[in-house]
């Protein structure tokens, strides 16, 4: 329900919102090209350099896609609000700024995949769990605080498709939890199985890609 004439919060449109956070995803993308490894230019073994580099190649991929998903589901999300005030831009800065944190894990476990032992990889896919997770974590109050402000949402929503989204951060808490345990206890192998099926699970559940989805 509105507020009261003489407690109206400032709110603004948001078109800015939407170009700032634009702009943030496209620069945590082009960050994680930078994370790549450039191989040793050793004669006669560029080639084999080359294919050793294969986990900085997964680990863009799947940085690329997850990074991209959120995006997606970032301007589906706006699509459906309206307006904007300070509280949604703080909690809306906070996704963001977790989200920037990707490209740096991504380089981490990229590094330990190819020349770290087995406890450098443990330790590199808890941190890219830890990472995730908060991610995950940071976006939990936007769709509670739209639910209960629904001042800001566009007249067209639904008036359970708020609370309905808070299923997708909250399985992202829990899974990659499991993820690093699994990572650091088991394999680091079953915590890769694990964000690669987050990576999916995003897609398939994703507002941008399928706007039925609740």
């Amino acid at each position: 329900m509105p507020p009261s004439p003489d407690k109206e919060p400032l709110l603004s449109e948001t078109s800015r919102v939407e170009a700032f956070s634009d702009g943030v995803f496209a620069i945590i993308i082009t960050l994680l090209v930078l994370e790549i490894h450039r191989p040793s230019i050793i004669p006669g073994k560029l080639a084999v350099e080359l294919l050793e580099a294969w986990p900085s190649y997964l680990s863009y991929a799947l940085a690329f896609l997850y990074v991209g998903i959120i995006w997606l589901n970032h301007h589906a999300l706006f699509k459906q609000i309206h307006k904007v005030d300070l509280p949604l831009n703080c909690i809306n800065l906070g996704g963001l700024g977790m989200t920037s944190l990707i490209p740096f894990p991504t380089g981490v476990m990229a590094d330990a995949f190819r020349s770290g032992t087995l406890d450098d990889q443990r330790a590199a896919v808890v941190l890219y769990a830890l990472i995730a997770g908060l991610m995950s974590a940071a976006w939990l109050p936007i769709f509670p605080y739209l639910n209960r402000h629904r001042y800001l949402i566009s007249p067209k929503t639904k008036p359970d498709i708020m609370a309905a989204q808070l299923v997708r951060p909250v399985m992202g808490v829990l899974s990659y939890g499991v993820a690093a345990l699994a990572g650091w206890f088991g394999h680091p192998l079953l915590a890769i199985g694990l964000f690669v099926f987050m990576v999916g699970y995003h897609a398939f559940t994703s507002q941008g890609i399928n706007p039925r989805t609740p």
